[in-house]
């Protein structure tokens, strides 16, 4: 558009003309300048476009209206008499854009009395110099300067009194501009600069003006409070970039440069891009810090000679603060400005918003400045040593020990040191890079032992900090800290997540992305925050490794319990629900019935809160109540996306089992969970809720109630023959759960049935695991589920049509062949699979 040529224009239409009304209303949102002078208008938003001219940089002239004047975007839109839609225009696009109604003084200045008619204007001359054509020359009245560009005010030849006409110069197209009376001019004058010293500091002038922000911040370093705060919240507003693409973006690297050390990092990524740049020689550090200053915007401050505040420079140990060579200097709003020679440095961030208990900005400032900085800045405070010494004065050496006794051994031997100086909590910024690494090797640690949630307990008065493991379904100790650590570790694990560490009165929620922290882990975690009594919190984390949905086949299901959810998901329409209690392995099991039937001929589509299983094919949608993006609302959106089956987290509410009724009902295979105890109690349930019994009752394919319990160790079991005492425990515990008129299987023929499935050598086995190192000395390793499947046959459907008690629900089951959760258990503890202790202790029939 350099020519000022017009692209083909589409037909007027509906949506051409509302963006004509768009512009129109954008055009009226800014104020042409006017002199700054008594006898003319103040400057006023226009009402309609005005008729103007624009002339390109290779002399040629449109005419039209201005239908958008706007400096945030550096863009323009004229209106011609031949097209239907405005003609866009940069404003390295055009040389100038004048408007063509003269500004005339204010209709007071013009009164009959000629006397009054107000003198002309004083004129200034204005020489405009462009990198190519004709400079522009001419007087203007109080020209009018912006930082992208400037308004003139020529009088108009032959015009009425006053008149103006009004002249707009992008900066984007100029090599200079000039106003008045030159400096040079006068210096040359007067003999004190020659004529080429006078051109060469214009054009240097020019070129400074031409200059971007990152390129001015790296010549003008900032040295104030002010210009700090005013830089930090330009770069805030600045969009997201990465250092790679800012890099390639100035054409210091390649793209095969940039894949190569991507491809390096993913092995060590503890290293920054930029740092490891810097270190390969493929860019100078001079590249790097122009790049984070031009392209992400960090201001750069010189750190030898801006005041750090005393505020900023507490919150951070000396001894911290030298060892990441990381000088603060202010804090505004909980937020800690920090200042770093490559402020992209995660860890660093990470360790000091922890330390420090704020949010941290990083800004710039050169590498060579920084250690002596710190050292000023802190000897001024007079805290130089101050926490990162040990008793006698000396520096503590910085180490990283292996594994978390090593860690705590550390934290412990800090904290009796800081003891001997102080009794107060604050002491725990002796020991803050210790308890970070402590944490991440804490989270790492249970995902290497398959632990599901990690329990951090705050005691009151001085009881130690509890950390504690829930494996297998059953919590165990893992770690003790000092009580001065409680607050520590509670704030660095809401940092992680991003919530509010002065927020302790009321419950938090957040996820952490483990990856974060440690690279190379793909483990997700949930955390919740839970308020106690004296002012404590409490906090739970849940592992969501992400898994791979497992076989049907490979669940340990009985034959019968197989047969029956294989048929229910292999129907075309109907409701599958799996209940249980939290952590009983719902959504394993109904993944597990997903993979049996996602076929390239199906589109399912899942609704969960959290994602913690994923497989090809599947079109999985992660809920967040928080915006309004509910279960209810997503099964819903699903029913419109031409769905095969849908898959729902959790009913929670009326309207979510509502939705899914009318889903299964509508051709739609719908799985979901609910929370209930067994099978017969989910249909009570639903029916409370309010479901229509004939609907509920017609959608209703089967239930699946479940629980986990633990697996016997393989590598320790042992079995021997089971005595008829005890075979006669477990037949009165399996023919207990009959009620009512449900007929008991008699004794011989059950008996008969466990020999053929489960003895040798024609004699029941009795086993039991002694505990052994791979065990951990439990004698149990790994869970497995037991279930009760109730599949709605004729009779079942007309007990829920008519509201039958879940009593007789259950006795219709059984009576169709549905075995209890206790029965089910009973069959694996025969097979070796787990205990009766264990059945025992998850079932109540």
């Amino acid at each position: 558009m350099s020519d000022l040529s017009l692209p083909p224009q589409a037909p007027a239409s509906p949506t051409g003309r509302a963006r004509a009304l768009t512009a129109r209303a954008a055009a009226a949102a800014f104020a042409w300048p006017t002199p700054a002078l008594p006898s003319y208008p103040a400057p006023s938003l226009a009402v309609e476009p005005e008729d103007c001219e624009v002339e390109g940089v290779n002399g040629r002239i449109i005419s039209g209206r201005l239908a958008l004047f706007d400096p945030e975007r550096s863009l323009v839109q004229v209106a011609t008499p031949t097209l239907r839609v405005p003609v866009s225009l940069r404003f390295d696009q055009f040389r100038r854009l004048t408007l063509l109604p003269p500004l005339l003084p204010v209709r007071s200045a013009l009164a009959d009395n000629p006397e009054s008619i107000p003198a002309a204007p004083p004129l200034l001359p204005y020489r405009v110099r462009y990198a190519q054509g004709a400079p522009m020359t001419g007087c203007s009245a109080s020209p009018h300067e912006a930082p992208y560009g400037i308004f003139l005010f020529e009088p108009v030849d032959g015009g009425p009194p006053g008149a103006l006409r009004r002249h707009f110069i992008p900066r984007a197209g100029c090599a200079r501009i000039d106003i008045g009376e030159r400096l040079g001019d006068v210096l040359v004058e007067q003999h004190a600069a020659s004529r080429d010293a006078v051109e060469q500091a214009a054009d240097e002038q020019a070129a400074l003006r031409r200059q971007r922000l990152g390129d001015v911040l790296l010549v003008r370093k900032l040295v104030t409070p002010e210009q700090l705060e005013e830089a930090v919240d330009q770069q805030i507003r600045m969009p997201m970039m990465r250092i790679g693409e800012a890099l390639l973006g100035l054409g210091f690297i390649d793209q095969a440069q940039l894949d190569a050390a991507l491809l390096q990092q993913r092995d060590d990524r503890s290293v920054p891009l930029g740092e490891l740049l810097v270190r390969h020689g493929t860019i100078t550090r001079a590249h790097l810090q122009l790049a984070l200053a031009r392209k992400m915007g960090y201001p750069l401050v010189d750190a030898g000679v801006f005041p750090a505040e005393a505020e900023a420079l507490t919150r951070v140990p000396y001894a911290t603060a030298r060892r990441l060579v990381a000088l603060p200097l202010l804090l505004r709003g909980g937020r800690l400005v920090v200042a770093f020679d490559d402020p992209t440095r995660r860890e660093a961030i990470d360790e000091l918003e922890f330390v420090s208990q704020a949010t941290l900005v990083p800004v710039l400032a050169h590498a060579e400045d920084l250690p002596t900085a710190i050292d000023r800045a802190y000897d001024k405070l007079g805290a130089r040593g101050w926490s990162g010494s040990d008793a006698d004065g000396h520096e503590l050496q910085h180490r990283e020990p292996r594994d978390a006794t090593e860690l705590l051994a550390s934290l412990e031997q800090q904290h009796t040191a800081e003891q001997r100086r102080s009794d107060d909590e604050s002491s725990i910024e002796q020991s803050d890079n210790s308890l970070v690494r402590l944490i991440n090797s804490m989270i790492a640690e249970a995902q290497a032992q398959q632990v599901s949630d990690i329990h951090i307990e705050c005691q009151p008065g001085r009881e130690k900090l509890r950390i504690r493991f829930r494996k297998d379904g059953h919590l165990r100790p893992y770690l003790e800290l000092p009580h001065t650590y409680r607050s520590a570790i509670i704030a660095r694990l809401k940092i992680m997540c991003d919530l509010d560490i002065s927020e302790r009165r009321k419950p938090q929620d957040g996820k952490i992305n483990f990856s974060r922290f440690q690279p190379g882990a793909r483990l997700e975690l949930r955390l919740a925050t839970i308020p106690t009594n004296n002012g404590l919190e409490d906090a739970v984390l849940r592992l969501l490794a992400s898994a791979k949905p497992l076989q049907l086949g490979d669940l340990a299901m009985s034959p019968a319990n197989l047969a029956a959810i294989t048929a229910a998901v292999a129907r075309p329409y109907g409701m599958l629900l799996c209940v249980g209690p939290t952590g009983s392995g719902k959504t394993t099991t109904l993944h597990s019935a997903m993979g049996h039937i996602n076929k390239p001929d199906r589109k399912i589509w899942t609704a969960e809160d959290p994602i913690e299983i994923t497989q090809p094919g599947l079109r999985q949608v992660q809920v967040n109540p928080k915006i309004g993006w509910t279960f209810e609302r997503a099964l819903r959106a699903f029913l419109r996306a031409d769905p095969d089956v849908v898959m729902v987290g959790e009913i929670r509410d009326r309207e979510t089992a509502q939705v899914a009724i009318e889903a299964s009902l509508t051709g739609h295979l719908v799985l979901s969970t609910l929370h209930t105890n067994n099978a017969a109690e989910t249909v009570t349930r639903l029916l409370d809720m309010g479901m229509d019994p004939f609907n509920f009752a017609d959608s209703l394919l089967a239930v699946v109630a479940q629980r986990l319990v633990r697996r016997l160790c393989l590598k320790c079991r042992q079995a021997r023959d089971a005595t008829e005492a005890e075979i006669d425990e477990f037949i009165g515990d399996y023919t207990h759960a009959f009620v009512g008129s449900a007929p008991p299987t008699p004794r011989d023929e059950l008996l008969a049935g466990w020999t053929a499935r489960h003895a040798q050598d024609g004699r029941l086995r009795f086993y039991s695991s002694a505990g052994c190192a791979s065990c951990d000395q439990t004698g149990y390793r790994s869970r497995a589920a037991i279930q009760e499947v109730m599949t709605i046959t004729r009779t079942t459907r007309r007990l829920i049509q008519t509201g039958a008690r879940a009593e007789q629900i259950l006795e219709a089951g059984m009576v169709d062949g549905m075995r209890t959760l206790r029965q089910d258990g009973i069959e694996k503890v025969l097979a070796g699979l787990t205990s009766i202790e264990e059945v025992r202790a998850s079932t109540n029939h």
